[in-house]
């Protein structure tokens, strides 16, 4: 019988591309969203995407118990792919208790609901930027963890409950990927990042740029301790984060409790680089000015992803060339986004 995982967030930009992933590779795929940052029309395009269709989809608050308990009782769930949070690092700094509420009370509601239904093994969508302002990288798991924002905060929270609970339960399985920074979009162009209001991430922001939505890119510092002052990070296809979640949940059992890993390519790349490989893959100019500093924002996040390379023998595939090519597929085919 094919094994049965819900994706919570599964309509976000990762949610989504992983519940591909998985159905491509024969799972049924039960999905729980919001839709705060999505758009449900996402749920067909999975469908569409992967050839088939979910198993079923609920408009839920992961925070909503009974909600959640209703799903496992509908559903033999036997994984747990946890995305749905919040994600901003401006806003967490704005507002710290709806991230704290939403991220780490979310996280409890569903451990909560899985424990009374016997689901014991989840892989969970955590954070390079726990971290915080590393003083080297690459970053292996052993390096110090030190967030300077919320959002980076929560994570490491539910990091950290999360231990505490296989410490305690130990029926438990927890992966815990901190992934570096997820962007481009499924090759077909079907889907991609298309984030509500004024992007908070790179990328997304960039393309809006390229295809004439916004007029510049605000590139925020240029006075970093970096080769051109600008943040650098370590960008990752999503379509490989996709991948290693599903490849997550095939390890659970390589050893008890909890498991931590990196998933990133090892390759830094400036804002101001990321800016030209996206003009070049488009074809279209990205103008930008320099404005000051964003709270929160860190020099360098580069990981160093071997572990995860020997644990599992997986590394990732796609260049930036690829992501900024998939990215402004997408971005082309979906000028204004999904319709919502």
């Amino acid at each position: 019988m094919p094994r049965t995982v819900l994706v919570t967030g599964g309509a976000g930009f990762i949610g989504s591309h992983t519940c591909v992933e998985l159905l491509t590779h024969g799972c049924e795929v039960v999905v729980v969203d919001n839709h705060v940052n999505s758009s449900p029309h996402v749920l067909d395009r999975i469908a569409k995407t992967a050839g088939r269709p979910l198993a079923a989809a609920y408009r839920a608050d992961v925070r909503d118990r009974r909600a959640l308990a209703e799903v496992f009782a509908a559903h033999p769930v036997d994984e747990v792919v946890h995305f749905a949070a919040h994600k901003a690092v401006g806003q967490s700094v704005a507002r710290p208790v709806e991230y704290y509420d939403t991220n780490v009370g979310g996280t409890c509601a569903l451990l909560s609901v899985m424990h009374e239904h016997d689901v014991h093994r989840l892989a969970f969508s955590s954070s390079c930027s726990v971290y915080g302002d590393a003083r080297s990288v690459p970053l292996t798991e052993r390096s110090p963890v030190a967030p300077t924002n919320p959002y980076a905060a929560t994570k490491l929270t539910c990091e950290r409950i999360l231990e505490d609970v296989c410490a305690h339960l130990p029926h438990m399985r927890v992966l815990a990927l901190r992934y570096f920074n997820p962007v481009g979009a499924h090759p077909s162009g079907l889907l991609g990042e298309d984030p509500q209001g004024v992007p908070d991430n790179l990328m997304p922001y960039v393309a809006q740029v390229a295809v004439g939505r916004r007029e510049r890119l605000n590139v925020f510092g240029d006075d970093y301790p970096t080769p051109d002052g600008t943040g650098v990070r370590d960008y990752i296809h999503v379509m490989d984060v996709a991948e290693g979640h599903r490849v997550a949940l095939d390890h659970l059992d390589d050893r008890p409790g909890m498991q931590v890993f990196n998933l990133g390519t090892g390759t830094g790349t400036s804002v101001l680089e990321l800016a030209a490989a996206f003009a070049e893959a488009s074809g279209r100019p990205v103008p930008h000015r320099v404005v000051e500093r964003r709270p929160g924002d860190v020099a360098a996040l580069v990981a160093d992803a071997s572990a995860v390379a020997s644990a599992w023998g997986w590394t990732t595939t796609r260049d930036l060339g690829d992501m900024c090519r998939d990215a402004w597929r997408f971005q082309e085919r979906n000028p204004d986004g999904y319709t919502r």
